[in-house]
């Protein structure tokens, strides 16, 4: 056989350690030494949400996830590792924001 054999890499999972959030990016520090950023963009929820929302996380899912419960989101370290955005769904998204609205929750200061 000629060529070089494929290799299927495996996505090694670490607990998260440590989560930062400001205006535009999340931090995840991972138990094995690795920071991961990502725009806070890639999570409407989050970039809607204010400071003292964002702010308001636990680390879930026996150190392999986050979430923030005042905005009802949830991101798994798979998903940051592989650089996926939110799949949350237009429509899905459109009425979580007219429910906030119509609870008078701010949205963040552009």
């Amino acid at each position: 056989m000629n060529g070089i054999g494929s290799a299927a890499a495996a996505l090694v999972l670490s607990k998260i350690t440590y989560v930062s959030v400001n205006d535009d990016t999340v931090s995840v520090d991972l138990e094995d030494g690795r920071t991961i950023s990502i725009p806070i963009g890639w999570y409407p929820r989050l970039a809607y949400g204010t400071p003292t929302e964002r702010g308001n996380f636990q680390i879930s899912g026996a150190g392999y996830g986050i979430h923030w419960p005042d905005l009802d989101e949830d991101v798994g370290i798979g998903g940051l590792l592989l650089g996926k955005r939110s799949t949350e769904s237009l429509a899905s998204f459109e009425q979580w924001l007219r429910r906030r609205n119509q609870l008078g929750s701010q949205t963040p200061e552009q």
